[in-house]
C-alpha cells in the first residue's frame, strides 16, 4: 500500500502542475484529493483487509482515470473514443470514494463488522477453481479479492450504463415532443437497446459471480466457526455457563449466511456485509454522477413563485429533503435492532424445543408429559408473538412515514421543472431528464431510510455473531488448572474443583490414577464424582491446581448416556474414529462381546440410534467402542448402570480379558462393582478420601 500511496501522490504533484498551467479549478481539488488518498495508503496499516481492497482499486482508479483526462485535455485522446471520453470529475469522485473508505474503517461498528469480515480474505488456504476445463490453483484470499474487486468494477458500469440512459431518456422524449419518427427508432434501435443488453447480460454475470463469493465466503466462514468452537472444547465450557452466546447452532447455520449476504431470503434479513459494501458504491457513485447531472439541469431554477435562483437548486432540495427524512426514520425506528436481535433469540428457542422434544420423546410419553411440553411451547411460542406483535407496533410506524415519504419524493422535480416547461425553456425530455436525475441523487440520499429495517437486521446479526465470538475466545482461554500434558498417568494434584458460580465442590484433591491398578469411586449423587472424571480428562475448567494427561488416545471416558450421533451404526459404534480405522470384522466382533449380537447385521444402517436403542444397549455401544479404541485408561462414569447385575459382571470380566493392559476407573453405587477393583475412593463432604487397598 505504501507503494501505492507514492504513486498517487506523484500524481497529485503531477495534477497540481497541470491545474496551475491550465487553471482549472477541478484539477486543484484533484491535486488536493490525490495527497490525502497518499495519506490514506501510507496509515492504512491498521486498515482491515476487507476495506483495503477498495481502498486500493478506487486509488488505482484515481491515478488511471486521471491519467484519461490528461490526454483528452492535451489531445492525446483517440478521436474513434470521442464518446466514451472520461467525465472531468470521475477521477476526483474515486479519489473521495477512496478517502471515504479509510475514514470509515476508524468506525467502531465498522471495526467490529470487518473484524469478521476479514478472516475470509487473510485465509492462506488453497482452492481450485476456473471456467469450463480451464482450471487453476490459487489462494482462497486472492480468488477472493479478485472476485470482489471484478465486482465492483462490473458495478461501477452497470452505474455507468444508466447515466448513459439518462441522457437517452432525454432525446427519446424530445423526439416524441418533436413527432420526429427516425429520431425516435434510432434512439429506440441503436442506443437503447444494445445498452439494454450489455447491461442485462453485466447483472446476470454480477449475479453469477457474486453468488459464487457468497458461497464460498459462506463455506470458509462457516467452517472457521465450527472448528473454533470445537476446538479447545469451546463448545462443552459454553455450556457450562449462561453466556450472551444462546444456540449456537443458529449463530453458524444462520446468522453466518445473514452476515455475508442476508441468507438470501428476502425478508429482514435480506443484506449482508457482501450487499451492503456493493450496494453502497453503487450508491454512492449514482450519487457523485447524477448530482453533477442534476446541479447542471437545475443551475438556473428558482422557487416556485419567486424570481430567486439558487445555483443546482434541485442538488440542496434533494439533499436537505433527504437528511430530514434519515433523521425523522432514526427516530422512529431506534429500537428495531433490539427487537431484531431478540426475534431471532427466541425463534431459535421455540426451534430448540421442539427439537429437543423429538430427542425425548419416548420419556415424553412414557411419563404422560404432552400437556406440560405443549404448555412449555406455548410459553415459547408466546414470547415469540410478543416479539412480534412489537416488531408490528414499530414498523407501522416506520412504514407510514416511509410510504408518506415515497409518496412525495416523485413529485418534488416536477414542482421546480414544471414552470420552465410550461414557459417553453425546456423540453419534456429535459423535464423527463431532471426528475429521473433527481430521483436517483435523492434515493441515493435516502439509502438508510430505504433500508433501515433490513440495516436494523443486519446489526442484530453482527451483535450475534460478536457476541459469539467473544464467547469462543472467552471459553478457549477460561483454564485455571495448570495442564500437564503427556503425562505417564492421569494425575490432580493439589486440585480445587468448583462450580460454574465459583463455589468449591471439592477442595485437597490428589488423585493419580496408577497403572494397572483398577479404581472405584463411590459416594452420594451430587457429591462432585462425575466432575472429579471431567477434571481428570482435562476439560473442566473452574478450579485451581495441576492437571497431568496423557497423550491423545491414551484415555477414554464412558459417560452414563453415551453420544450417539446422528448416521449409520457403524458411524455410532467407532465414533469418533475414522471410518476406515476398523474393519467390519472388528466391528462386529466388539459387539458381540458387548452382548449386543443383534445388532451386527444393522451396521449400514442409518436411523435415529438415540432413539431407537434402549439405555442398556447404548451403554453398550460405549462398551464397543472402548473395545475398538484400546485405551490406556477407561473412565465408567456409570456407564453400565442401565444394565442388571449379571450383564454387569459380565461385561467388566470382558474387559479385563479384553484389555488387559487398560487400567478401569469407575462410578459406581452398587457394591458388586468392588469385585472388578483394587483400590476405591469415596467422595463426599467435600473431599476425596481413599479407601483401604485391597
Amino acid at each position: 500500500m505504501k507503494l501505492l500511496g507514492v504513486a498517487v501522490a506523484t500524481f497529485g504533484l503531477l495534477s497540481c502542475v497541470v491545474g496551475l498551467k491550465l487553471g482549472n479549478s477541478t484539477l486543484d481539488l484533484l491535486a488536493v484529493a490525490s495527497l490525502i488518498v497518499a495519506y490514506c495508503c501510507w496509515r492504512s496499516a491498521p486498515v482491515s483487509r476487507f476495506l483495503k481492497i477498495f481502498l486500493a482499486l478506487f486509488t488505482v482508479e484515481t491515478i488511471v482515470f486521471g491519467l484519461a483526462d490528461f490526454a483528452a485535455r492535451f489531445g492525446l485522446w483517440p478521436k474513434s473514443l470521442a464518446a466514451a471520453r472520461m467525465p472531468p470529475t470521475l477521477a476526483l469522485t474515486v479519489a473521495m470514494f477512496a478517502i471515504i473508505v479509510f475514514a470509515v474503517s476508524h468506525v467502531p461498528v465498522v471495526r467490529t463488522l470487518t473484524r469478521i469480515a476479514d478472516r475470509f480474505f487473510v485465509a492462506e488456504d488453497e482452492t481450485s477453481t476456473g471456467i469450463g476445463r480451464f482450471r487453476f490453483k490459487t489462494l482462497e484470499r486472492s480468488l477472493a479479492t479478485g472476485m470482489v474487486i471484478f465486482l465492483v468494477i462490473l458495478n461501477q458500469a452497470e452505474v455507468a450504463i444508466t447515466v448513459r440512459l439518462n441522457f437517452f431518456n432525454r432525446d427519446f422524449f424530445n423526439a416524441i415532443q418533436n413527432h420526429d419518427g427516425p429520431e425516435f427508432w434510432r434512439m429506440l434501435l441503436w442506443v437503447f437497446t444494445p445498452w439494454a443488453f450489455v447491461y442485462v447480460g453485466a447483472l446476470v454475470v454480477e449475479y453469477v459471480v457474486s453468488s459464487y463469493l457468497v458461497i464460498r465466503w459462506r463455506r470458509w466462514l462457516t467452517q472457521f466457526y465450527i472448528s473454533h468452537w470445537l476446538s479447545h472444547h469451546a463448545h462443552y465450557r459454553m455450556s457450562l455457563t449462561s453466556g450472551p452466546a444462546d444456540n449456537p447452532d443458529q449463530r453458524i447455520a444462520e446468522d453466518v449466511a445473514r452476515f455475508i449476504d442476508g441468507g438470501g431470503d428476502g425478508g429482514a434479513f435480506g443484506f449482508g456485509v457482501y450487499n451492503y459494501s456493493i450496494m453502497l458504491i453503487s450508491t454512492l457513485s449514482s450519487l457523485v454522477s447524477f448530482a453533477i447531472l442534476l446541479w447542471s439541469l437545475s443551475e438556473n431554477f428558482t422557487f416556485p413563485g419567486t424570481h430567486f435562483a439558487f445555483p443546482g437548486l434541485l442538488f440542496w432540495v434533494a439533499l436537505i429533503y433527504a437528511a430530514a427524512g434519515t433523521l425523522i426514520t432514526h427516530l422512529i425506528g431506534r429500537p428495531l435492532v433490539e427487537i431484531m436481535f431478540t426475534r431471532q433469540k427466541v425463534e431459535a428457542d421455540f426451534r430448540f424445543g421442539l427439537a429437543r422434544l423429538r430427542e425425548y420423546s419416548e420419556q415424553v410419553a412414557l411419563l404422560d408429559g404432552e400437556k406440560s411440553e405443549a404448555l412449555s411451547l406455548r410459553v415459547k411460542f408466546a414470547a415469540l408473538i410478543a416479539n412480534y406483535i412489537d416488531m408490528i407496533n414499530l414498523r407501522k410506524k416506520l412504514t407510514a412515514f416511509t410510504g408518506f415519504y415515497g409518496q412525495i419524493s416523485p413529485i418534488i422535480p416536477y414542482i421546480f421543472a414544471a414552470p420552465f416547461y410550461f414557459a417553453k425553456k425546456i423540453e419534456l425530455g429535459v423535464m423527463t431528464q431532471t426528475a429521473q436525475a433527481f430521483g436517483q441523487v435523492q434515493g441515493a440520499l435516502t439509502f438508510f431510510i430505504s433500508y433501515y429495517t433490513s440495516l436494523a437486521g443486519f446489526r442484530a446479526v453482527l451483535d450475534r455473531l460478536s457476541s459469539f465470538d467473544a464467547a469462543i475466545e472467552a471459553a478457549q482461554t477460561t483454564q485455571a488448572f495448570k495442564i500437564e500434558p503427556n503425562a505417564t498417568a492421569p494425575a490432580l494434584r493439589h486440585a480445587t474443583l468448583a462450580l460454574p458460580n465459583g463455589n468449591a465442590l471439592l477442595t485437597g484433591v490428589d488423585v493419580v490414577l496408577a497403572p494397572g491398578r483398577n479404581l472405584l469411586v463411590t459416594g452420594p449423587s451430587g457429591a462432585g464424582k462425575s466432575t472429579l472424571f471431567r477434571a481428570l480428562s482435562g476439560i473442566w475448567p473452574f478450579g485451581a491446581g495441576a492437571v497431568s494427561i496423557p497423550a491423545a488416545g491414551k484415555m477414554m471416558l464412558l459417560p452414563q448416556k453415551p453420544y450417539l450421533p446422528m448416521g449409520s451404526l457403524r458411524e455410532a459404534v467407532i465414533y469418533p474414529a475414522a471410518a476406515n480405522l476398523h474393519d467390519d470384522k472388528e466391528i462386529a466382533d466388539a459387539l458381540v462381546e458387548a452382548h449386543l449380537p443383534h445388532l451386527v447385521d444393522k451396521l449400514d444402517i442409518s436411523d435415529l440410534w438415540s432413539q431407537r436403542l434402549s439405555g442398556g444397549e447404548q451403554q453398550r455401544v460405549g462398551i464397543a467402542r472402548a473395545l475398538l479404541a484400546k485405551p490406556d485408561w477407561l473412565l465408567l462414569d456409570e456407564a453400565t448402570a442401565a444394565l442388571d447385575e449379571e450383564t454387569e459382571a459380565a461385561i467388566y470380566q470382558m474387559l479385563a480379558r479384553r484389555l488387559p493392559k487398560t487400567t478401569l476407573v469407575s462410578i459406581g453405587h452398587r457394591s458388586t462393582l468392588a469385585a472388578f477393583h483394587a483400590d476405591q475412593v469415596r467422595v463426599q463432604s467435600g473431599e476425596v478420601v481413599l479407601s483401604a487397598a485391597k
